[in-house]
């Protein structure tokens, strides 16, 4: 367990080591039983149970949570490099995308022995175990438990106070009784005013659908600053967003205080702990959306959330691969946020 006492700024963390042979690390083709209620499946060496497959997940588009677990077979070599040596939290629908869900951080006993786990201290002196997704196995096991999207740390486990990623939360904001919603055009606007201040500080930016209303917009950044210095970073940004485009910007953290007709630049979700669904994760909203990465292009000539769902994804990864590949560990260039967050409040 992590010995060092943690605080407010540092949270000792130890990724646990599973037992025998290492999954390999390409991930192998899956196909599941089209007709069977469940399955026990060996990849890589190990063996995985599949539950409960022909349970429907969207009864309205005749999808199971066999074709959900499928679907991220599939995505695995493009998704798994993005997930690896980061904590999970797991939000489950036993019931399916409209049904309940809970959130569950502790990995559930008993499991696998080869589930990683990321033992995070917390200042309460808690410590929690997350389950890793380091390789298929693992991504089909969490699937199987209702997870329909993946919510991964922006930290790596050995460091969960110092993030790979500066990132922003662009979320139409929603109107009162009798009032109109922000168009999704709103929010393409937006995500090009943040693309260009950022442009301007020498910080390359990548963006991607959130699957629900909005865009995410990351950047990838030298591991350096800690989570609270890049979250400070992030407040003083998007304030300085709203303060040059008042009309359709705001960073109103309070609800209540949000002005109509805004599209809020959420620098909040940088805070310690705080996750977003990662990329090619499936949404549990109509249609079975997928929050894709998408360029900029595309985003100047128009998109829409729509556009991007669980039937179509795999067509299109197929066709641009991993946009999203320079947000990787080791990719360059990434910038070194150090050179910013200095005096900044």
């Amino acid at each position: 367990m992590p010995s060092a006492v943690a605080t407010r700024d540092r949270h000792p963390s130890r990724i646990s080591r599973p037992r025998g042979k290492s999954a390999p690390a390409g991930a192998e083709s899956v196909v599941l039983p089209k007709n069977e209620k469940s399955v026990e499946l060996t990849v890589g060496g190990r063996t995985v149970m599949l539950t409960n497959l022909q349970k429907p997940f969207w009864p309205e588009l005749g999808i199971t949570k066999g074709d959900l677990i499928q679907y991220y077979a599939d995505v695995a070599p493009v998704l798994l490099p993005h997930l690896r040596d980061r904590a999970m939290v797991m939000k489950r629908y036993p019931h399916g995308a409209h049904g309940e869900f809970f959130f569950m951080k502790r990995a559930p006993s008993p499991r696998p022995e080869w589930i990683q786990t990321c033992s995070i201290e917390h200042e309460s002196e808690n410590i929690i175990d997350f389950p890793m997704i380091q390789d298929l196995p693992a991504l089909l096991w969490v699937i199987n438990l209702g997870c329909i999207d993946l919510n991964p740390w922006y930290a790596r486990c050995d460091d969960v106070d110092r993030p790979d990623y500066l990132h922003f939360d662009l979320d139409p904001v929603s109107p009162v009784k009798g009032g109109r919603s922000v168009p999704f055009a709103r929010v393409l606007e937006v995500a090009l005013i943040l693309r260009d201040a950022l442009a301007h500080l020498d910080m390359p930016s990548y963006a991607k659908t959130t699957g629900s209303r909005g865009i995410h917009v990351y950047v990838p950044i030298v591991r350096g600053p800690t989570q609270k210095q890049v979250w400070t970073f992030a407040k003083a940004f998007a304030q300085a967003m709203a303060q040059q485009a008042p009309a359709i910007i705001t960073a109103e953290y309070k609800i209540a205080k949000r002005p109509q007709g805004r599209v809020l630049v959420d620098y909040n979700q940088n805070a310690w702990g705080r996750t977003l669904s990662s990329l090619y994760s499936v949404r549990p909203r109509n249609d079975a959306p997928v929050s894709m990465p998408v360029t900029w292009k595309e985003i100047e000539k128009g998109i829409t959330i729509e556009q991007f769902t669980m039937k179509n994804a795999r067509q299109r990864i197929k066709k641009v691969g991993d946009l999203w590949k320079p947000l990787l560990p080791g990719q360059q260039p990434r910038v070194d946020l150090m050179q910013h967050v200095q005096g900044v409040k």
